[in-house]
């Protein structure tokens, strides 16, 4: 599984939302307790020195031996899943040159190989090559599921639904497998059947719960996969138990941190998204940072704002990568560079024009003070009926600004009807508000 999320990210939030009171509150997620704390961390320590020892191993076989192939794909897997237990995009790269250079020297029966290829580059964020890779894989096994649904995810993710629709058709007697499972659940979910989402990753959940050998960095993602469909859908409760449910397998997984701040965020407590948020340290990614730079203005601290948007603006720029929405969506809900933002929007939609893609040059060309344009390219950003709150919440704002107010009026109660904590919608010019309540998008 890959520990963004893939899918994290789709449904953002912006800035220029503020979120109401829920009317029954939901009860607050508990934070790990100390003992639980020191286990966690012994256990990342003890791996983080047995992964070191493992790479280095293999680092070493491949020396000695440099017409290995089978030494570098091990060597690749470790890298891939090293990336996926701490984040680090690096080794998402050496896992991608690793895997090259074990399939320049075997191709038969390699296949471990291009599926460590495909998932780094996935990662990466480079979904043309990763297409070309996982379309390798699926000619050479067309049964394995996993294969497809891989294939499945890359179309989807670049917006070529029609060929994602193939696929995950041809995936629903698979639907059990957790390979299968949270991908047609994300399909599900853009097509504006949340329900049907929700019941298939509540039981690729139950499922990955009762298997002894995950990884805890894969479970923890599960719990995580359910908490941010929830926290899109404004279930703030539900939210909270899987959130409780994930930081009781993992309570340092940076990715259930960040979701933690988000629910704190949902909840107005500003002081709980800056404790959540800080508890990520190093693991913190941009949206989390955005989000923090916003509790700290809503305290009435400027500065400390200013500062944590500057540490997402060096995020960006120290590990820079394609199709990074997180950043832009940051820029453009704190008005920040929105002419550049707008052009690399612009040059991005023709690689990728999946409905995220179009939401957000929408948005860019809205604020850029391009009301008709925006509105033309929201239309792509609806195709699919997605029932996603910002997504609608921006359709909204962008129907009024063009004077269409039945629509827009309509578009708003529909956001509110999919997240009651999402008031009041966003606006153009976007005010400076709180962000990022429905998750970084990928």
């Amino acid at each position: 599984m890959k520990p963004t999320t893939a899918w994290l990210v789709a449904g953002a939030a912006t800035a220029a939302l503020l979120w109401g009171a829920a009317r029954a509150r939901p009860p607050v997620l508990p934070e790990p307790d100390a003992a639980a704390l020191v286990a966690a961390r012994a256990a990342a320590d003890s791996l983080t020195v047995r992964r070191a020892r493992e790479i280095a191993l293999y680092e070493r076989r491949a020396r000695e031996d440099t017409m290995s192939a089978a030494d570098l794909a091990q060597l690749a897997g470790l890298f891939l899943q090293r990336s996926r237990e701490t984040g680090s995009y690096e080794d998402f790269r050496r896992a991608e040159r690793t895997a090259r250079r074990s399939l320049a020297l075997r191709t038969s029966r390699n296949e471990k190989t291009l599926l460590t290829l495909a998932s780094s580059l996935l990662a990466q964020h480079h979904f043309a090559d990763a297409r070309t890779v996982a379309q390798a894989l699926v000619a050479r096994d067309p049964d394995r599921a996993s294969y497809r649904a891989l294939l499945a995810e890359i179309h989807l993710e670049l917006g070529a639904y029609d060929s994602a629709a193939h696929h995950f058709a041809l995936l629903r007697p698979a639907r059990a497998e957790l390979a299968v499972a949270p991908r047609l659940a994300r399909w599900a979910e853009l097509q504006g059947r949340t329900d049907e989402a929700r019941r298939i990753l509540y039981d690729a959940r139950d499922a990955a719960t009762r298997r002894a050998d995950l990884p805890r960095e894969q479970l923890a993602w599960f719990h995580l996969r359910v908490a941010d469909l929830e926290l899109r859908n404004g279930r703030l409760r539900e939210a909270t138990r899987a959130l409780a449910a994930g930081l009781a397998v993992d309570p340092l997984d940076r990715r259930l941190l960040a979701a933690a701040a988000r629910l704190a965020a949902a909840r107005r407590d500003w002081r709980g998204v800056l404790a959540w948020g800080a508890r990520a340290g190093a693991g913190a990614d941009i949206a989390t940072l955005a989000l923090m730079g916003d509790a700290h203005r809503a305290l009435g601290d400027s500065v400390a704002a200013e500062r944590c948007y500057a540490a997402a603006e060096h995020a960006a720029a120290v590990t820079p990568e394609p199709f990074n929405r997180q950043w832009t969506l940051f820029r453009l809900d704190h008005g920040r560079a929105l002419p550049a933002t707008l052009r690399l929007l612009q040059r991005e939609i023709r690689q990728r024009p999946d409905v995220y893609g179009w939401d957000q040059l929408a948005w860019a060309l809205l604020l850029n003070g391009r009301p008709e344009d925006a509105r033309a390219a929201m239309a792509p950003a609806l195709r699919l009926g997605t029932r996603d709150a910002m997504l609608l919440a921006h359709a909204a704002a962008i129907a009024r600004a063009t004077g269409h107010d039945a629509e827009a009026r309509r578009y708003a109660d529909a956001a509110r009807a999919v997240n009651p904590h999402l008031w009041p919608l966003p606006q153009a010019p976007a005010p400076r508000a709180p962000a990022q309540l429905a998750g970084g998008p990928r």
